[in-house]
């Protein structure tokens, strides 16, 4: 699936990879503890070449003053937002991506985005999509952690197992009988043994 219409987030090309959030409503008591959870882990992300971006379906004047109601209640500080809060007041966004939350309205009964996770890879693809109902916070730590495992298993041609962690053990990605190469030193007849190798333990 490519997400064309993610560009409209910058001017520049989307040339890294992006988080994109979808938050029901600004000032809710859950958005914002989320809101605080990202602004925490994008410069990290950011410096792995990772961009964050939030879509909220209020209008740019109502994200100015949450932005400063979130580092309150967060603890953030002063300075620039890590990311930025994108206005969909006509959910064309929303509705353009299947954001939409059918079982829980806002407070004043218009349809209100679920709490979406998309990640988007450099190639404008999504790679990863999770739907949260309303009612129910994200998992941070789970977001980063999926983050890691996608950006290691880009570059490397490896698996993580369950519940796996930065610095911990990874797998080799497994491969077909007919993709093993033909000879390897001291082992040109035993493809079978390259096979069972291709599936052992190594590190990240």
């Amino acid at each position: 699936m490519q997400l064309r219409a993610l560009t409209a987030i910058s001017a520049e090309p989307l040339c890294s990879w992006c988080i994109l959030l979808a938050h029901p409503s600004d000032f809710t008591p859950v958005c914002t503890t989320e809101m605080g959870a990202a602004a925490k882990m994008a410069p990290a992300l950011l410096r792995r070449g990772v961009k964050m971006a939030c879509i909220s379906c209020d209008p740019v004047s109502s994200h100015k003053t949450w932005i400063e109601d979130i580092r309150a209640y967060n603890g953030l500080g002063s300075g620039p937002f890590p990311f930025p809060i994108i206005s969909d007041e006509e959910r064309q966004l929303a509705k353009k991506l299947g954001m939409i939350d059918p079982d829980e309205p806002r407070f004043d009964n218009k349809p209100a985005t679920a709490r979406a996770v998309f990640i988007i890879g450099p190639d404008l693809r999504l790679k990863l999509s999770m739907l949260y109902p309303g009612t129910t916070g994200r998992n941070f730590a789970e977001i980063q952690r999926i983050m890691e495992s996608l950006l290691v298993t880009a570059k490397h041609k490896v698996v993580t197992p369950e519940q796996w962690q930065t610095r911990r053990p990874i797998r080799r990605k497994p491969v077909s009988e007919e993709q093993a190469p033909v000879e390897e030193p001291e082992r040109r007849n035993t493809r079978r043994a390259w096979l069972a190798k291709s599936v052992s333990w190594c590190r990240s």
